[in-house]
C-alpha cells in the first residue's frame, strides 16, 4: 500500500471518527448556549431578524442551541443524520451571515462557513455504515 492508494475499505472508520469529533466539538459548544435559558437564546435568536424573521427570538435561539448541542450528539451517533446536518448548517448559516454583519473580517466569518461547507458534505456523503441510521433504517434491497 501506498500514500496515493484509495482505500474505501477505512471509509466508514472515516466518516465515524469525522462525526464523532464534530459532534462532541459542537455538543461543547452548545451545551452552554442551550443551558443559558431564555436569557441567552433571545439574542442569539435576534439573528434572524438578518432574514427577515423579526419574531420569536427565544424560540430561535433555542432551536439554534438546541441544534448544536444535541445535534452534535446525533451526529456523533448517526441518527437521523441528514436531518441534522441540515439543521447545523442552517444554523451555521445564520452563524456566517451575523458574523458577516458584524465587519469582523474573514477570521470572525472563517469557522461558522467551514463548519456548514462540512455540513453540506455530509448531508451528501451520508453517516457510512457505522451509524444507527443503518442499523435502523437499512437501505432498502434493489429488486433488478
Amino acid at each position: 500500500m501506498t500514500l496515493f492508494e484509495n482505500r474505501y475499505r477505512t471509509h466508514d472508520l472515516g466518516l465515524l471518527l469525522l462525526r464523532i469529533g464534530i459532534g462532541v466539538m459542537f455538543t461543547v459548544h452548545g451545551y452552554p448556549k442551550l443551558m443559558g435559558g431564555p436569557e441567552q437564546w433571545t439574542p442569539l435568536g435576534g439573528t434572524m431578524k438578518l432574514v427577515g424573521l423579526d419574531f420569536a427570538p427565544t424560540f430561535w435561539g433555542f432551536m439554534a442551541a438546541a441544534a448544536e448541542a444535541v445535534g452534535g450528539q446525533l451526529l456523533a451517533l448517526g441518527l437521523f443524520f441528514r436531518l441534522t446536518c441540515g439543521l447545523l448548517l442552517t444554523t451555521m448559516i445564520m452563524a456566517t451571515i451575523m458574523d458577516l454583519t458584524k465587519g469582523n473580517g474573514f477570521n470572525g466569518y472563517s469557522h461558522a462557513l467551514e463548519s456548514g461547507i462540512l455540513f453540506l458534505s455530509l448531508i451528501l456523503i451520508g453517516p457510512g455504515r457505522l451509524s444507527l441510521d443503518q442499523i435502523l433504517f437499512p437501505p432498502r434491497r434493489r429488486l433488478y
